[in-house]
């Protein structure tokens, strides 16, 4: 069973986070720039097959899409092309942000490491995978 990655895709930043072998536990992998995101995907898949990706879809709290959709767009109509034996999902990503930080301040993290941006993207992709895990 492979593993599955999950993104969660900024302009600037992108966070990931990967599952165990057996798809249970979703743990943060590192942040990188947005620019980057389609080769290291394909690098990390052609290193260890991926079963799949989760891409956190950003909406307003109407629903409604951000400055960063068409981008979120863009890269999910890539990598269904670029690696067209790994299903490509797409989930909410509205307060994953919030939820990061928050889980940051209960897991103990000092001030300067929740303000790390780095950090919060790879938290949120985490969350953004587990959600996912929890919901198949």
């Amino acid at each position: 069973m492979g593993r599955i990655l999950a993104i969660d895709y900024g302009n600037k930043r992108v966070g990931l986070a990967i599952t165990d072998p057996l798809q249970l536990i979703a743990t943060p992998l590192e942040t990188i720039h947005s620019q980057d995101v389609l080769t290291y995907v394909k690098t990390y898949h052609a290193r260890e097959p991926l079963a799949a990706l989760v891409v956190g879809m950003p909406r307003t709290l109407l629903n409604e899409p951000t400055d960063v959709t068409s981008a979120v767009v863009g890269l999910v109509r890539r990598l269904r092309r670029e690696l067209p034996d790994v299903p490509v999902h797409e989930i909410d990503e509205r307060y994953t942000s919030r939820m990061a930080h928050q889980a940051m301040l209960a897991g103990g993290l000092s001030k300067k490491d929740r303000r790390d941006k780095a950090t919060v993207d790879r938290v949120s992709a985490t969350l953004i995978l587990q959600s996912f895990l929890n919901s198949r």
